[in-house]
């Protein structure tokens, strides 16, 4: 039997450059961009939003689907058009935030957040399930890859 001398295909792929902060400074920066992306979620502000996304962004939403950047920054932007009104806004739940890195790359975060709007004056709420993966590229985080899920049918 003949063992192969090639490395593992993750290990092929892995930038050896990337070099990952400690895990408490991991989770503090990656709350902070949690923070600072949805503070610009809160505002309505598209334009700062999408800074916070790679051009090479997969959402996968368990209602909506699979959305490329383009599609994600045009459905916030039509969110935002039907919420101009409503008070749309994103919490995380506290105590929620789990964040692990992942050598080579970046890290992935795992939440729960709660979205309300008020319709037909009263407050309308639900709290779902999130995750995304973040890489770290020339000194820049941006999300690669969301997947929220826990809707509801």
């Amino acid at each position: 039997m003949s063992k192969s001398a090639a490395p593992p295909p993750a290990a092929a792929q892995t930038p050896a450059t990337v070099q990952l902060p400690p895990s408490k400074e991991l989770y503090t920066t990656i709350a902070r961009l949690d923070s600072a992306m949805f503070a610009a979620f809160n505002r309505h502000d598209t334009e700062q939003l999408q800074t916070f996304f790679a051009e090479d962004l997969e959402f996968y939403h368990d209602k909506g689907g699979l959305a490329d950047f383009r599609k994600t920054m045009k459905g916030f932007r039509s969110l935002f058009e039907q919420n101009k009104t409503t008070g749309l806004n994103r919490q995380l739940v506290p105590g929620s935030l789990e964040v692990y890195p992942i050598p080579g790359y970046g890290a992935v975060d795992a939440h729960l957040h709660r979205f309300c709007h008020v319709e037909n004056g009263k407050d309308d709420c639900g709290t779902f399930k999130n995750m995304m993966v973040w890489r770290l590229k020339d000194g820049q985080w941006k999300v690669t890859r969301v997947v929220s899920y826990d809707h509801g049918h």
